[in-house]
C-alpha cells in the first residue's frame, strides 16, 4: 500500500478553532498589516502569511471580497491573485531559496477548505528533500525561525522585490 503524500496532522489545531473572527476578513480591512502578516496589498486582493503553515512561507493571496466561488471573481481579482502568487514566489526564492513551489486553491470543505466562504490561493514553498521524519515519528513540525522573525524578511526584501501594481 502506498501513503506517500503531503501530511500536514498539526493543521488539526487550526480545524478545531472554533467561532471567532473570520481572519482573512479581519485583515482585508486591518490597518496594522504586521498584525495581520499582510505582507502586499493591491487594488483587488492581498498577500498574507499562513500562520498554520504546511512550510515555511507559506503564503495566500485573497481577494477582499468575501467570496468563495471561482466563478464569482471579477477579472481583476483574477489577475491580481496571480500577480501576488508570483511575488510571492519572488520572494520566497529570495528569502528562504525556495527550489518549488505547490500552488492552488481547495475550493469546498470536502476539498480541504479551511475557510469555505472566502476562498484563497496557497503558495507553499518547497526544497528538494524537504521531508524528514519528524512529522512522522513525532507529529513535530520543525520550522528554522518564528513567522515575525520570517515576516521581517520579506518585508525587508520587498524593498527590492516591489509588489506587482496594476
Amino acid at each position: 500500500m502506498d501513503f506517500s503524500g503531503i501530511w500536514a496532522p498539526w493543521r488539526v489545531e487550526y480545524f478545531k478553532q472554533t467561532g471567532g473572527s473570520d481572519f482573512l476578513l479581519d485583515a482585508a480591512h486591518a490597518i496594522d498589516d504586521a498584525a495581520h502578516m499582510v505582507v502586499a496589498r493591491g487594488k483587488n486582493a492581498f498577500l498574507i502569511m499562513n500562520r498554520f503553515p504546511y512550510a515555511v512561507g507559506h503564503m495566500m493571496a485573497v481577494p477582499y471580497r468575501k467570496i468563495g466561488e471561482l466563478s464569482d471573481l471579477a477579472d481583476g481579482e483574477k489577475l491580481e491573485l496571480w500577480d501576488l502568487a508570483e511575488h510571492a514566489q519572488r520572494l520566497l526564492r529570495e528569502v528562504v531559496r525556495a527550489q518549488g513551489f505547490n500552488i492552488g486553491l481547495n475550493l469546498g470543505r470536502c476539498a480541504g477548505a479551511g475557510v469555505v466562504d472566502h476562498l484563497h490561493l496557497h503558495i507553499v514553498p518547497r526544497w528538494e528533500g524537504d521531508n524528514n521524519f519528524m512529522p512522522v515519528l513525532a507529529d513535530t513540525r520543525v520550522f528554522p525561525e518564528a513567522l515575525t522573525a520570517l515576516y521581517s524578511k520579506l518585508m525587508e526584501a520587498q524593498k527590492n522585490i516591489p509588489p506587482p501594481v496594476r
